[in-house]
């Protein structure tokens, strides 16, 4: 068990490969002007997919491949809402909660500016948080990596025993 200690840090990172006729779905919202979307095994949410494994890294958890491996059948096509609420639940049964979290996503197009506070909403949800407590950067890879998208998560937990 966890030394009782008021705050630990995680960080998490997730890349797939973007290929044509794939969707995009970045936070739990779809990108809708992407003519690129995501190779994965699930729904690809490369931004879902960084969050957990941070919220799990603070913990000394593992990531999301121990718990959902991408060579299960059952997991195929996952919406990964579910990957992010069992690391949740995960965090909150070892008595820790996300107090802040910082996103960035690194993706050439289409540009994410316009769905910035819709995809901060829906984190900010799916993490019982205000917005306001979720961070969220975009970037170009400058032509490096076009068909790539990247997501780096840093998430500060706070001790709800107390």
């Amino acid at each position: 068990m966890l030394a009782a200690v008021p705050f630990r840090v995680g960080f998490g990172e997730d890349a797939h490969r973007l290929e044509a006729g794939l969707p995009l779905v970045l936070g739990g919202v779809p990108v809708p002007d992407a003519e690129l979307g995501a190779v994965a095994h699930s729904d690809g949410d490369a931004v879902l997919h960084a969050v957990a494994d941070a919220l799990l890294s603070g913990l000394a958890l593992g990531d999301i491949g121990q718990y959902f491996p991408d060579t299960a059948a059952e997991w195929k096509g996952m919406d990964s809402r579910v990957i992010l609420a069992k690391a949740l639940e995960l965090v909150r049964g070892r008595g820790y909660a996300p107090v802040n979290v910082a996103v960035v996503v690194t993706l050439d197009k289409p540009k994410l500016g316009p769905l910035r506070a819709e995809i901060a909403a829906s984190v900010a949800r799916l993490l019982n948080l205000p917005p306001s407590e979720v961070g969220l950067s975009f970037k170009t890879s400058e032509g490096l990596a076009p068909r790539h998208v990247q997501t780096r998560v840093t998430v500060l937990l706070g001790s709800i025993e107390g």
